[in-house]
């Protein structure tokens, strides 16, 4: 796949950034150091660039249905200016995503939001509860699986013939995520005009952030308090320097960005789950409470058959209780060399300074403080069983 590129590719490399691929694009994996970008997110504020996660606006008379036929959760609980977490999952009900979606104000046209979000703003006076036309969202897939939403979106949306339109917007935003103790306070002085830190929890507007024009929304992905920040990518740079520069946050790069989320147990798409390589429900994934059963989405019947039988293996915690670092593929036993489940995600934290894993152990084996071992490199190491997060957050 030819590597993407994101607005603020140029900017990173003159700062000296170290890149990875990752999901078809070319993103920052360091600045500084982990350690140094990580400890910065947990004591005070840390900027990402996630402009490799994709973006895809739903609008017109018939977006609910397609939404909420599209996506475990429901839809119908979000006001303009809401936004949920959900799974996308296929027939079987096993995950092919997780994703955000935000309720734009209503009558937003798709492709209208990142064009232009003063306009936007504007016609809605600031309001964004002001019922003014058709229901509108936009959801964020993860990396590279933006095309993929959109050719699902709309052959589902001719199959069920459903009046919507879908446009994948990936290409006009530039996203930024400013996370850390310390985040409110430089997002305050980044919008003036706009009070951005009365938000709630998973709570979005409209604001204007160092001048532009922006989606701003209270989430985040690092377990500390945040916001993500969606903007035209023509303007990225004077977004991202109003924090990087301005007010002196620590620029962080997807090392730092794996490392703080699995500290808390979030998951990887492709990594902790992935339809072919992986394949997982959000039972096992133990994001149940993502699932509506009380609405018609695709993979509902086979979830709740799940449901109610209970699932084999679950999605669990290690700490090592001896030397060593695990990683991915890395098989769980007894301790006495019987497999009981394997890890998809592992690290040193860096803040417990502890090695740390997460992954799918047997029910039986899946317990808080069970004793299990981590195959490493031959050995078997010590090590219990965590229910995520690891950090108390």
């Amino acid at each position: 796949m030819t590597d993407r590129l994101p607005p603020l590719h140029d900017a990173h490399d003159a700062r000296g950034a170290k890149f990875t691929d990752f999901g078809g694009w070319q993103m920052p994996v360091e600045f500084d150091s982990i350690r140094t970008e990580h400890a910065a997110v947990r004591e005070s504020v840390g900027v990402f660039d996630v402009s490799h996660m994709g973006e895809v606006e739903v609008s017109g008379p018939d977006a609910t249905a397609l939404m909420n036929r599209l996506t475990t959760n429901d839809v119908r609980a979000l006001d303009p200016g809401d936004s949920q977490y959900a799974a996308i999952t296929n027939e079987e009900g096993v995950l092919l995503d997780d994703t955000v979606v935000y309720r734009l104000p209503d009558g937003t046209a798709a492709g209208e939001a990142a064009a232009s979000l003063a306009d936007l703003e504007d016609a809605h006076d600031g309001d964004l509860d002001a019922p003014s036309g058709d229901p509108a969202y936009l959801f964020v897939p993860n990396a590279g699986h933006d095309g993929q939403m959109y050719d699902r979106w709309t052959a589902h949306r001719d199959e069920w013939d459903l009046d919507a339109t879908v446009a994948n917007a990936t290409d006009d935003w530039a996203m930024l995520a400013v996370q850390g103790p310390d985040a409110a306070d430089a997002l305050d002085e980044a919008t003036p005009r706009d009070r951005v830190v009365d938000l709630s929890k998973f709570e979005a507007t409209t604001a204007a952030v160092a001048g532009t024009e922006s989606w701003v929304a209270r989430t985040g992905y690092t377990g500390e308090d945040g916001f993500e920040l969606m903007c035209p990518a023509d303007d990225a740079e004077a977004v991202w320097d109003a924090f990087v520069d301005d007010r002196e946050a620590q620029p962080c790069g997807l090392g730092a960005r794996d490392t703080l989320r699995t500290e808390m147990g979030f998951l990887l798409s492709g990594q902790d789950f992935d339809p072919e390589n992986e394949p997982r429900t959000p039972y096992e994934a133990r994001i149940g409470f993502v699932v509506k059963l009380d609405t018609e989405f695709v993979g509902r019947d086979a979830l709740e058959t799940q449901k109610g039988e209970g699932v084999d293996e679950k999605f669990v915690g290690v700490r090592l209780l001896e030397r060593g670092v695990p990683r991915n593929g890395y098989a769980v036993t007894d301790g006495d060399l019987t497999r009981v489940g394997k890890l998809t995600s592992g690290t040193m934290s860096p803040t417990l300074d502890e090695p740390i894993g997460l992954g799918y152990l047997h029910k039986s084996f899946a317990d808080a403080g069970t004793e299990v071992s981590v195959v490493v490199r031959g050995d078997e190491k010590r090590a219990e069983v965590v229910i995520p997060p690891f950090l108390d957050r």
